[in-house]
């Protein structure tokens, strides 16, 4: 299993084409912000869905419009996608920089909050989830730290 973060699509359609050439079985399941949900529901619906307005601070995925083209692949060769809250993006954010000191924009811990949200569904299986980006505002990381729910917990 790969996760990959959905803004316009680009990196889940390049994943999905190295990966099903290299290994078809693999599953390649992309995470978008469930406030920035256009991508993610025209592939479910098999119809165009284009939102007014986004509403997530993860700019890397906040995507009103999909784009014709990586639409037309992750359609053909994506395998699910999952939706994760801002709230599990910005525990996502603090897990990676607690746990491997990297920092992550909130679209590019995606796919971690989307692991962690699923441990079930992926338990006993190999996964890997693609960090990318580290371009999250600064000024937001006071907020992300002191908004963890599990920030003295784990």
């Amino acid at each position: 299993v790969i996760l990959v973060p959905i803004g316009l699509g680009s990196g889940v359609c390049g994943t999905c084409l190295v990966a099903k050439h290299l290994r078809p079985r693999t599953q390649v399941i992309g995470v978008q912000a469930a406030g920035a949900d256009a991508v993610a529901a025209s592939w479910r619906s098999g119809r165009w869905v284009a939102r007014s307005r986004v509403d997530t601070f993860a700019e890397g995925m906040a995507t009103r419009v999909p784009a014709e083209m990586t639409l037309a692949i992750m359609r053909e060769l994506m395998d699910d996608v999952i939706l994760v809250s801002d709230d599990e993006l910005r525990e996502a954010v603090y897990q990676i920089l607690k746990q491997t000191h990297n920092l992550a924009e909130g679209a590019g811990a995606a796919t971690y909050a989307a692991a962690y949200q699923q441990r079930e569904r992926f338990r006993g299986q190999r996964v890997v989830g693609v960090l990318s980006g580290g371009n999250l505002d600064l000024k937001m990381l006071p907020e992300i730290l002191a908004g963890s729910a599990t920030a003295d917990s784990r």
